[in-house]
């Protein structure tokens, strides 16, 4: 290929690359504007029922983030590349961050509602246990010097620590009485409690969430390269 040609493909790809964080932008600006000029989500709460738009999407990226981390765990195991092991730990190290976003966010929650940040209610209890867990995951990554032991240690550790995932933030909550608004999203009869506006700015934010955790965990993953090759070289 000509190198004005290849040039031209390079800037083409760095044009699309540069829009579609724009609209990412853009998307999240309008989201945040009208998450706080429209008609609270619900009436019954009031205006701190607005932080839903942003607490449980947060809570979303959690589990798919630690999900991501046991998958690129599972594929360390089967091939031994070190490049699996790196992207299990951006997962979870991302999802580390969102599931103190969503403690934080359901903390100012609580405060506004119940009158106090930390009252213990099961569905806080489970997401500190799940912060401990993953937290351990880190620690047991910095007590491990050889790299190869540590990736399959913490690769194992992963797998088994997903398994909490869904029984921490989905099971939980739901069998033991909580003072956490129930039927937030959809009722006992599958049924969506939203309304129809409410379900937009909801349904935006979260598919919103979803693409700037990838952007940020490809852009991990690209210095996680270059530190790679900056290693190789010396």
């Amino acid at each position: 290929m000509p190198i004005k040609t290849w040039n031209a493909f390079v800037w083409s790809i760095k044009i699309t690359d540069m829009w579609w964080k724009l609209l990412l932008l853009l998307g999240m600006s309008v989201v945040i504007v009208v998450s706080f000029t429209t008609p609270a989500p619900q009436q019954t709460i009031g205006e701190p029922s607005r932080i839903f738009y942003y607490h449980i999407p947060q809570a979303w990226i959690c589990v798919l983030a630690f999900a991501m981390a046991m998958l690129y765990s599972i594929q360390y195991l089967r091939t031994k590349k070190q490049i699996y092991d790196d992207r299990a730990a951006t997962a979870a190290s991302l999802g580390l961050v969102f599931c103190i976003l969503a403690t934080l966010t359901g903390s100012i929650f609580a405060k506004v509602t119940w009158g106090s940040f930390w009252n213990w209610d099961p569905r806080e209890t489970s997401i500190f246990i799940l912060l401990l867990i993953y937290g351990a995951y880190f620690a047991l990554r910095g007590a491990v010097e050889s790299e190869e032991r540590r990736a399959a240690l913490s690769a194992v550790y992963a797998i088994f620590a997903f398994v909490t995932v869904p029984f921490l933030i989905f099971v939980v909550p739901r069998v033991v009485p909580s003072l956490h608004p129930a039927d937030s999203v959809i009722d006992k009869n599958m049924k969506f409690t939203m309304g129809p506006q409410v379900r937009l700015i909801f349904f935006s934010s979260l598919i919103l969430f979803t693409v700037l955790f990838l952007w940020m965990f490809g852009l991990a993953n690209r210095v996680q390269a270059l530190v790679r090759r900056h290693e190789e070289r010396d």
